[in-house]
């Protein structure tokens, strides 16, 4: 069982009219955002390993080399 076009329209036509167009308007807004925050949420995930290394001091990465080196 597979909707068709004519199907997919009369669900719009339905959903608009119970709905309205401000509250789809703000429905696709908020869930736009929540994907975005989404996304950066996991992007995050390898930035601050990433930016931990550069963002260390210059004497505690002479320790470590240092100590590697031992």
């Amino acid at each position: 069982m597979s909707f068709g076009i004519t199907e997919l329209v009369i669900i719009l036509v339905i959903v608009l009219l119970l709905f309205g167009t401000t509250k789809l308007k703000s429905l696709g807004s908020d869930l736009g955002s929540a994907i975005k925050g989404f996304r950066t949420a996991i992007g995050d995930d390898d930035k601050p390993e990433s930016s931990s290394k550069d963002e260390t001091p210059a004497s505690v990465q002479e320790k470590k080399t240092t100590t590697e080196n031992s």
